[in-house]
């Protein structure tokens, strides 16, 4: 029960980059059926993507580990350039266009679960169950984030536009600093 109980934690830990961002995507007014497949599609890669860091763990560990919150960091900092531009033309929505956004929205959220799949395989752990757990709280915490996102862009406007672009280079500063500090 106890072991549950941590992969529970390290899943709440794991989502909230793919909540914050999640909200960002949100006050652009996504549709509901696009709420729903990046909810999903978070929560697959949420389960992939630990369980393919702990397969690959022999070959990638002095290699990826390093190089992780660096990928996250791009990734953000692409998606914000992304924001700002199409915040510029006021005539488009900046929503996720196709499949590609929304798989490169589910790697920039769950880069970080292929390095504890890494982790957690040196420690022999289930990483099925840390899978399954990992998958459905990233999913749940990106549909509340982006119907928070939705909420708050119907309240707020196009501050809510600003203040997630803001939160966006954040994330990309935060994994940027988190790089540097560790190679």
């Amino acid at each position: 029960m106890s072991l549950i109980f941590y992969y529970f934690l390290m899943a709440i830990g794991l989502s909230m980059d793919a909540f914050s961002l999640a909200i960002i995507y949100g006050t652009n007014g996504i549709d509901r059926k696009k709420i729903i497949l990046l909810s999903l599609v978070v929560g697959i890669f949420h389960f992939i993507m630990p369980n393919l860091g702990g397969y690959l763990s022999h070959i990638l560990l002095t290699n990826f580990t390093t190089y992780s919150n660096l990928i996250s960091g791009i990734v953000f900092i692409i998606l914000g350039v992304e924001m700002i531009l199409s915040f510029k033309e006021e005539d488009v929505k900046n929503e996720l266009g196709g499949i590609l956004d929304i798989i490169l929205f589910a790697i920039a959220v769950s880069i970080d679960s292929f390095s504890v799949g890494i982790v957690l395989s040196l420690e022999n752990k289930n990483l099925i169950t840390a899978g399954i757990i990992f998958s459905i709280i990233s999913a749940t915490f990106t549909f509340l984030g982006l119907i928070l996102g939705k909420f708050l862009s119907d309240k707020v406007g196009k501050i809510s536009k600003v203040i997630g672009i803001i939160i966006l280079f954040l994330l990309a500063l935060k994994s940027l600093l988190i790089w540097c500090m560790f190679r």
